[in-house]
């Protein structure tokens, strides 16, 4: 069964944090297990970032949490200005 993690979070620089998920990104999202994803910004709020990364099973999904929670993620949000304090991050079991 597949599952997937949503990733909420506010950018101080939208720009400058996309070109980052789509250079370094791809390779963390490939090592990581991310079999496909979306990203989605606030209608209301552009600096609003929400990320959508499907995994294959939730095995590999707690391995990207992990990487999360790593000093490589939180040196990677402090050069994209990723404000950690308004990180929310949801696990869910895909059932459809």
């Amino acid at each position: 069964m597949t599952a997937s993690m949503i990733v909420k979070h506010r950018v101080g620089d939208y720009d400058r944090w996309k070109s980052v998920y789509d250079g370094q990104g791809v390779e963390i999202r490939e090592h990581g297990g991310v079999i496909a994803h979306s990203v989605h910004r606030d209608l209301d709020d552009p600096q609003l970032v929400t990320v959508v990364h499907q995994f294959a099973d939730e095995q590999s999904l707690r391995s990207y949490l992990g990487m999360l929670e790593g000093e490589e993620f939180r040196a990677l949000a402090e050069e994209t200005k990723i404000d950690l304090d308004s990180l929310e991050v949801s696990l869910l079991a895909d059932v459809e």
